[in-house]
């Protein structure tokens, strides 16, 4: 008994030695695929949101751009400042919220991040995107982007970047 216990713990993690069903999906399966893949999407650079900030350019501010921060459960060790956060476990029923309020204060460019901008920040802006053109809305109007390398190419960033961090906390990196 105990040697079945100690292999399951020694081996890598999968869906049969974690008690996940093989017909469990995951949480986004829930939703539509997005018609804008990652690939298709453009990539803004850490080093041009910090310069927006240190320009004093506010995240939500009339006119301009907007952070969104789509991590849940791994939200703790701080966030960019002045990003909103919206899961994106829950972001597709907020997509019709979100366009009213960008196009409402001028928001020209929203850019979406996750912990490593490779899965849900991409998913999310993916199906901003989609929805922006289902609703007519031109990429010089509103334009969906993703924050490459995600929050924690910003914090691989250094001091500079931390600095413009909200809750940043060391320990949590």
């Amino acid at each position: 008994m105990l040697s079945n216990f100690t292999e399951k713990i020694t081996k890598p993690l999968s869906r049969k030695n974690t008690g996940v069903s093989e017909e469990e999906k995951p949480w986004h399966a829930a939703f539509p695929e997005a018609r804008h893949k990652a690939a298709d999407l453009p990539d803004v650079e850490k080093e041009d949101v910090l310069n927006l900030l240190k320009e004093g350019k506010k995240s939500g501010e009339q006119g301009g751009f907007l952070l969104v921060d789509v991590r849940r459960n791994d939200h703790e060790g701080g966030t960019i400042r002045g990003s909103l956060n919206l899961p994106a476990q829950s972001f597709y029923y907020s997509l019709s919220t979100l366009h009213l309020l960008c196009r409402g204060a001028g928001i020209k460019e929203v850019a979406f991040y996750c912990g490593s901008s490779s899965g849900r920040g991409p998913r999310c802006a993916g199906w901003f995107a989609d929805y922006l053109a289902d609703q007519g809305v031109k990429e010089d109007e509103i334009r969906s982007v993703v924050l490459e390398g995600g929050i924690k190419g910003w914090v691989k960033g250094g001091k500079e970047y931390v600095s413009w961090m909200d809750g940043y906390d060391a320990k949590a990196w």
